[in-house]
């Protein structure tokens, strides 16, 4: 099974934590939708022998398109590529654009899952990030999104300067009013030439406090995991048999094709990316050229990867995978490395499984960076 991905590089406007591939110009949006139905056409040939089970709209904001917009696209999916009978169709959205009649427009499609971008129930909050939405429209899209949709995600930030742990627990608190079957939740980082860290440097805003969001994470998953959620992947937390499967399929080491500026696409043996430019993606489309570069990943790519995906899922990284896969010396220099964070009680190894513990859940990706491997080849 594998997923097909759908980049939309448009915004109303720009978060200032954002360092995703977006533009705020409209002007080419419907040039570029007949580009990604062109692109999902030219590329058909790579998946000719996959089922396609999740199609995911992600951005910039897909639900700054028109309803017809996004039914066309799926349409070239279903024409050009097989699809399972229900395959798992994500759009993700952000409050302002979700209208009661916005959302019945996406209910009455093959669409059955929205991702909604709340990042905060708090206004000075959503005005930090510089978000498009306010707390009241965040609110009253759930209350309609509810009753038109049973699978839902929201998107939470926390570690936001600022935020004591009391009213990041409102958050929380707020979201799971709402019975949502899925949460997704980042700490807030700072990434280069955003405006965020350009405001840091200037001392207008503070810098996130890594202390402040490690609380907040091990306040999150307590939390939620008291209400009956999974807390599957690193950032995310679902209801059983509400996981994204879109999301699952990636850190299971599934195929994917990415549709778009900046997407990316992984067949186990190549991974390929976009140009990260809308005109130049548009003028390489229009010529029925693909504008993407390739990379073959090395057996240490593969174990690099394995190890950061597996670390962050309760699914953990299989010893005997490791052996089988990549052979006896990879395995030997991972439990080499992991002996430390075992001891330290970070992580732990069950039925041939290595896991983080609950407090190394936070430290994952530093931890799997430690298990990563120059080169072995």
């Amino acid at each position: 099974m594998s997923g097909i991905y759908i980049h939309i590089p448009f915004c109303k406007q720009a978060c200032h934590y954002c360092d995703f591939h977006f533009s705020t110009s409209l002007k080419k949006k419907d040039e570029m939708v007949l580009a990604l139905a062109n692109e999902i056409t030219l590329r058909k040939d790579e998946f000719k022998d996959e089922v396609i089970e999740t199609i995911y709209f992600g951005g910039g904001t897909p639900s700054i398109l028109e309803i017809a917009d996004i039914r066309m696209l799926i349409d070239s999916v279903y024409q050009n590529y097989k699809v399972i009978e229900n395959p798992e169709i994500t759009v993700e959205a952000n409050p302002d654009d979700l209208t009661e009649t916005r959302i019945t427009e996406l209910s009455h499609n093959r669409i059955n899952r929205i991702s909604i971008g709340i990042q905060s129930f708090f206004e000075d909050d959503l005005k930090l990030m510089n978000r498009a939405h306010n707390s009241e429209e965040a609110k009253k899209c759930l209350e309609t999104a509810t009753q038109y949709f049973d699978n839902i995600s929201i998107d939470l930030i926390y570690g936001v300067p600022g935020m004591s742990n009391e009213k990041w627990l409102k958050n929380i608190e707020t979201a799971l009013s709402f019975k949502m079957p899925h949460i997704s939740s980042y700490a807030l980082t700072v990434e280069p030439k955003t405006a965020l860290h350009t405001f840091i440097q200037k001392g207008i805003i503070s810098q996130p406090d890594d202390e402040v969001a490690q609380d907040h994470f091990h306040l999150l998953v307590d939390k939620l995991e008291e209400n009956g959620f999974i807390h599957y992947e690193l950032s995310n937390f679902g209801k059983e048999n509400y996981f994204s499967k879109n999301n699952s399929s990636y850190w299971l080491g599934k195929k994917y094709i990415g549709i778009g500026p900046s997407a990316h696409s992984y067949n186990g043996i190549f991974r390929s990316w976009n140009v990260s430019n809308n005109s130049l993606y548009l003028k390489s489309i229009a010529e029925n050229q693909l504008p993407s570069e390739t990379e073959t990943l090395t057996k240490t790519d593969r174990y690099n990867e394995y190890v950061m995906t597996g670390l962050r899922t309760i699914w953990g990284i299989s010893l005997d995978r490791i052996e089988r896969e990549f052979g006896k010396n990879y395995l030997d220099y991972l439990n080499q490395q992991a002996a430390k964070y075992i001891e330290d009680h970070l992580l732990f190894i069950d039925d041939n499984i290595l896991r983080t513990t609950k407090s190394g859940k936070f430290l994952s990706d530093g931890i799997a960076s430690d298990l990563f491997l120059l080169n072995l080849e």
